[in-house]
């Protein structure tokens, strides 16, 4: 017998597990404005993403007018600036001859994928449209709704022409927690929705308007049937249910948690350009704040700003400090050593500003003193840095 109850048993336990799922269930669907209907549980963002891909791919087939009609390839049209658990299937894809995609790049007056831009990339095989919420490294916030907006009266035109019906996601993963997510402002067909982010386990879940009803999914799995068969395998009920817990937490205290972390993090900026003349600091003029995009809103607890000279590149910089726990980029690029971020190169940032970045990200339990601890630390790495390239010099 194992440790936890299966929710398919109908035992105390097994009752018990089902009990628990519904309700998670119930509370993430809380937290995006959904029905809890419209939650499917997965591994994590990565297998929430690759299963829009999959289900849209699929629906593009499966909606031909007559058997044996063709419409083509079907088409994705993505971000430049998208997490790789998008961009690396659409490649993969690509390779196989399965799917075209288009990756439109960003503004690099804004750092957004502009709506304009992305309607102009959809073709009449397009049949998904994948943007972002909010960009990991830089903190933009993208255009979601109004994007939802035009390409829901775009489909009404596609319609009348028997053109395929263009399905619209987003990756809500580093949204959640820091800001209001609601899917029925944002207008989305699918929402990807990812534990760690907001303080939960290390699962998630995908939103779906209507899963095989009103929005097509299809299950890249075949097992047990579990999760009305669109993600079979055994529930893993204890992270479940923490997710749910977690869910709740960002329910109730979104807002509060947003304006502390946008205090802390405004706080933290403040600080670096008062600290500019000891360290240099670069990126904090009135035409380059942190971000670099002083013009589009962005997430509540990031800052990405760069510290330019010679032998300041981010990772060096972060290995002469003492304290401060940070990044240069995203956290599962670590291993690209000082080559610079491809988002922010991608974003329109020179390459020796991307190379010289760091993203420095406030947490709920951040504070100010926290702030001026690692500020001094940042000046005090800089400056031993300084003095390393000095004796260096001839």
């Amino acid at each position: 017998m194992g440790a936890h109850g299966r929710a398919a048993r109908s035992c105390p336990a097994g009752r018990k597990a089902k009990e628990l799922i519904s309700s998670a269930r119930e509370s993430l669907a809380r937290m995006v404005g959904g029905r809890p209907e419209d939650i499917i549980f997965t591994s994590g963002g990565t297998e929430a993403n690759n299963m829009v891909i999959h289900a849209a791919r699929r629906h593009f087939h499966e909606s031909q007018a007559r058997p044996g009609d063709s419409r083509g390839t079907p088409h994705v049209v993505t971000s430049s600036v998208e997490h790789d658990s998008i961009c690396l299937p659409l490649e993969q894809l690509v390779k196989e001859s399965l799917v075209e995609a288009t990756f439109v790049p960003v503004s690099p007056r804004s750092g957004q994928a502009e709506v304009d831009d992305v309607l102009a990339a959809i073709r009449p095989t397009t049949c998904l449209v994948s943007i972002m919420l909010a960009n990991n490294e830089t903190g933009v916030i993208m255009p979601v709704p109004e994007l939802s907006q035009r390409i829901h009266a775009l489909n009404q035109r596609r319609r009348a022409e028997g053109l395929p019906r263009i399905l619209v996601h987003t990756d809500a993963a580093q949204m959640i927690g820091k800001g209001r997510v609601d899917v029925q402002e944002l207008g989305v067909d699918y929402l990807t929705i990812v534990g760690h982010k907001f303080y939960g386990p290390r699962i998630g879940a995908l939103y779906v308007h209507g899963p095989g009803t009103t929005t097509p999914l299809h299950p890249m799995l075949f097992g047990g049937g579990q999760e009305r068969s669109f993600r079979p395998g055994t529930e893993n009920t204890p992270m479940i249910a923490g997710l749910g817990q977690a869910a709740e937490l960002v329910s109730k205290n979104w807002e509060a948690y947003e304006a502390h972390m946008r205090d802390v993090r405004d706080y933290l900026e403040a600080r670096l350009e008062v600290s500019r003349p000891a360290c240099r600091i670069w990126g904090l003029e009135p035409e380059w704040i942190c971000s670099h995009f002083t013009g589009s809103k962005r997430l509540c607890n990031t800052s990405n700003f760069s510290i330019l000279g010679p032998g300041l590149q981010g990772r060096r910089v972060l290995s002469c400090c003492k304290m401060l726990l940070a990044s240069v980029g995203a956290a599962c690029h670590s291993e690209k050593g000082d080559r610079p971020s491809s988002i922010l190169l991608s974003c329109g940032i020179p390459y020796d500003v991307a190379q010289n970045a760091l993203r420095l990200s406030v947490g709920r339990d951040t504070t100010r003193a926290d702030v001026d601890l690692v500020v001094q630390d940042l000046v005090q790495a800089v400056a031993q840095l300084d003095r390393d390239q000095a004796s260096q010099t001839p």
